[in-house]
């Protein structure tokens, strides 16, 4: 797999309807112009929560109608989610014809990507046959949604460091009912984002093989 050039982009704290628009219009641009360097961009949210283009209303605790949280419904596969400070997103704009046209192959990458994050910290990760995302112990803590168009990349993944989760009681996350979600503070009590992201940053370079400018 030839080495790509990726720009990392690590905003900090960043509403997600800003986040979303700098998707679109990056994912545009590469449309017209193919060869412009991928991207890879890891913040955080403030609280909202997001729908898959599919995703059934069903799984949300709290009347859709309602302005208390924010919602959104987006274009990734899967069901709902939800987004908060000491949670680490990434958005990758890559364009997999330089990759693998292959997406099992494209979403088993950021599991991986997670995996090694994990495996950093000395966590044991695991995946689960037939679902997307990554366990520990028996709760996730890495959960993937994404969208690809003419083989170009957009949404992505999560990983819960040390958000508070009780915004993930007011939904059914990934529409898995038997599976409760986690994070690494349960495990690693005094992590925080700040110190994850360069070593997620990393695990990603190293499963696509890119260099960062």
């Amino acid at each position: 797999m030839t080495s790509q050039t990726c720009h990392l982009i690590c905003p900090g704290l960043t509403k997600y309807s800003v986040a979303w628009e700098w998707q679109q219009s990056l994912v545009q641009q590469r449309r017209h112009c193919p060869e412009l360097a991928d991207v890879l961009i890891l913040l955080e949210h403030p609280p909202v929560y997001t729908l898959g283009q599919g995703a059934k209303l069903d799984f949300l605790k709290f009347d859709p109608g309602q302005n208390e949280y924010e919602l959104y419904r987006v274009e990734r596969g899967g069901e709902v989610t939800y987004h908060c400070p000491g949670q680490l997103v990434g958005y990758p704009i890559l364009n997999l014809k330089h990759y693998q046209q292959d997406l099992h192959w494209y979403l088993r990458q950021l599991e991986e990507v997670l995996l090694k994050v994990l495996d950093f910290y000395g966590l044991q990760g695991e995946r689960y046959p037939g679902l997307t995302g990554v366990w520990l112990e028996g709760r996730k803590v890495g959960a993937i949604g994404i969208k690809v168009s003419r083989w170009i990349t957009m949404h992505g993944f999560s990983i819960n460091i040390c958000p508070d989760l009780t915004g993930f009681y007011r939904i059914v996350p990934c529409g898995i009912s038997d599976k409760p979600v986690g994070s690494l503070a349960e495990f690693l009590p005094r992590i925080t984002t700040d110190e994850v992201l360069p070593q997620l940053a990393n695990a990603f370079a190293q499963v696509f093989g890119v260099k960062f400018n």
